[in-house]
This record gives structure tokens, C-alpha cells and sequence, in this order.
């Protein structure tokens, strides 16, 4: 059976537009029935019979970006942007459950003690740096303005506090050469076993919903864990080699290969600017090493992501527009969520 049903799949009476920037328990047990029941009602059938695979990447929904008060929210240019594009994405997937075959979310996840958080560096009155308004670039390294903290060393290399800093130092030395951004001191966030690394909950709703409904389980990929890099794509992490020539991290390369295979991989989530961006970057790399033409089974729900915008410190909205433009002239096309998959693919 063809899943590209041409039919819009109302939206379940469960979903409330309005919970969509609040924290709060799915009811597991009393969404699977209703999924059930909504699946004979519209005649929704299991993925397993599509004959055109679809895929949904959704980069971190996460409660750490998308929820108003939690630590780096995304509010894009309205102040508002991760809860309009979830609310907006939230109905995308409910109006086409019987043409996305399967849905992998991303999680950003994060210790204390990694690169891009501020117990990780100290200046020489043992100071910690001022989370989202330091960038350390090895220029403040030679100066002696920030050093890898001592403390640290014993967790994260076994007390190799010299092994540490050599590999600290060639780390950022290797984004200024890469061309990447500096390295961003960031909030603690995304934090492993915390509030703030689950998805958000209508979110959630909606792709568990989409589990039953098809049977198609969920794929989770998880990023983000090595102390040593960060990592905004899912892809692949910032550097990929550590000082002395040994493999530092490895790309997701089971990921990729899934990827290219899918018949059309249609991509939203936060944020635009950063990990959406690097995670579409990552994929055209990979792409034009196969085949440039697969570019085009790509598609990026505009309006679904937003840009990282602090009013008064920084906007990445011309960076994230550029690169879209960019992924657009490579090939890939830009939908909004108002579209029925059927429409374009």
C-alpha cells in the first residue's frame, strides 16, 4: 500500500495547542489506546507497508531549548519561536501519521564536566567564565586569561591535568582552523537525568501517538556526551581527532548510512542557527560524496526552527537564513508544516 495518502488525518481532540510550552506527564497507557482507536477510525496502516519510506529527524525538542525559563530557550526573532514552530510541528505530524514512516529525535546530552560548561576553566583568580557571553579562543590561552581547571583533570582524564590541557588547547586551535565557531562557553544544559534533556511534552505525545498509530518505533539518537568536543550535529562531532593524531570522537556513521536510504528525510528542530544548520551540513557532506542528486530528497521545515537570538547580545538570523539558502541552491527544498507530505514528495 502506497502511504502517500493524499487525505488530511484531522488533528486528535487530545492535542492542546496551548500546553505546548509547558512541562508535563504523557499518559502512556491512555494515548496508546486512543492511537489505536484513531488508526482504524482513518484507516491508518503499519509503516512497515510503505513503499515510500519517509523519515522525520527532529533535532533537539528538547525542554533545555524549547521551553520559556529553561536555559537556552530558542526564542528566535519573536521571542516566541520554539513554542510556535513545536505547536506547528506537533500538527504536521498529527495531520501526516499515515505518510511518515519513521521519526528519530535527537537528544542533546550533557554532563557537568565537558569542554563548552564553565567548571571546566578557570582564570587566575580561579574564577569560572560567564556562561553564554565567553568565547575562548586559543589566543586567551596563550595569554594565560583562561586555563583548563586543575580540579576537572582527576574526572575527566585521570588526573592527567597536561594530557588535558594540550588536548583543550588543540581543540580550539582546530576550530579557529576549521573555520568553526569559537569555543562557546555555554549554561549548563541539556543536563543527563534532568528536566531539561526530555523532550518536550506535546511533543512527545505526538511521536509517541505516531509509534502506535504505525507501529514504528521511535529512534532516539543521542549527542553530545564526550567531555572533549561539543557536538551540534548528529552527524559528527566538532573535531573528530585529538592532539596527539588519535581518534578523539567518530561520526555517526550507522546514522548517515540510514539516512541515504530513506526515500525523502524531511528535517525541523532547534535551532536553526546551530544544531539544525550543522546536522543539514553534515548530511549535504555526506550526500556529495555519494551522490549530489540526493540533495533533493531533503526536505527543511522552515517553519519549525529558529535561530539563536539574545536581544541586545546576539543574532544568528542571517547566519541561519545564509545557510538554508545555501542547502537550497545544493538542492534540498524548504516546506512548511501546513504542507501535507503528498504535496512535494
Amino acid at each position: 500500500m502506497n502511504n502517500l495518502t493524499t487525505n488530511q488525518i484531522p488533528i486528535p481532540p487530545h492535542f492542546n495547542p496551548d500546553k505546548v510550552g509547558e512541562v508535563w506527564r504523557v499518559p502512556y497507557q491512555e494515548c496508546a489506546a486512543a492511537a489505536e482507536t484513531w488508526a482504524k477510525q482513518h484507516n491508518i496502516q503499519p509503516s512497515a507497508s510503505d513503499k515510500t519510506r519517509i523519515c522525520l529527524l527532529l533535532i533537539d525538542v528538547q525542554n533545555t531549548f524549547c521551553i520559556p525559563g529553561f536555559e537556552l530557550f530558542v526564542g528566535g526573532k519573536s521571542g516566541t519561536g520554539a513554542v510556535d514552530d513545536n505547536r506547528s510541528l506537533c500538527e504536521f505530524i498529527y495531520r501526516n501519521l499515515g505518510t511518515i514512516t519513521t521519526i528519530i529525535p535527537t537528544l542533546d546530552t550533557h554532563t557537568a564536566m565537558q569542554i563548552f560548561h564553565p567548571i571546566f576553566w578557570v582564570n587566575s583568580d580561579g574564577e569560572h567564565p560567564t556562561p553564554a557571553a565567553t568565547n575562548i579562543t586559543p589566543a586567551d590561552i596563550e595569554k594565560g586569561i583562561w586555563k583548563v581547571n586543575p580540579a576537572v583533570a582527576n574526572s575527566i582524564t585521570n588526573g592527567g591535568y597536561e594530557l588535558l590541557e594540550k588536548q583543550a588547547y588543540h581543540y580550539i586551535k582546530q576550530l579557529s582552523q576549521d573555520g568553526k565557531y569559537p569555543l562557546i562557553i555555554w549554561p549548563y544544559h541539556s543536563m543527563l537525568g534532568g528536566i531539561g534533556h526530555a523532550l518536550v511534552s506535546s511533543v512527545e505525545e505526538a511521536i509517541f501517538f505516531h509509534c502506535i498509530t504505525r507501529q514504528s518505533q521511535t529512534q532516539f539518537e543521542l549527542k553530545g556526551e564526550n567531555a572533549l568536543t561539543e557536538n551540534y550535529s548528529i552527524l559528527r562531532p566538532e573535531v573528530l581527532i585529538g592532539f596527539d593524531k588519535s581518534p578523539l570522537a567518530q561520526k555517526n556513521i550507522k546514522l548517515i548510512k540510514q539516512l541515504l536510504e530513506f526515500d525523502a528525510v524531511i528535517i525541523g528542530g532547534q535551532a536553526k542557527s546551530h544544531c539544525v544548520a550543522w546536522t543539514i551540513d553534515d548530511l549535504l557532506t555526506e550526500i556529495k560524496q555519494v551522490d549530489a542528486t540526493l540533495a533533493k530528497k531533503v526536505y527543511l521545515l522552515e517553519d519549525s526552527t529558529s535561530p539563536v537570538v539574545v536581544p541586545g547580545v546576539v543574532d544568528y538570523t542571517e547566519q541561519a537564513d545564509a545557510a538554508f539558502m545555501r542547502f537550497t541552491e545544493a538542492g534540498m527544498h524548504i516546506i512548511q508544516t501546513t504542507e501535507l507530505i503528498s504535496t512535494f514528495i
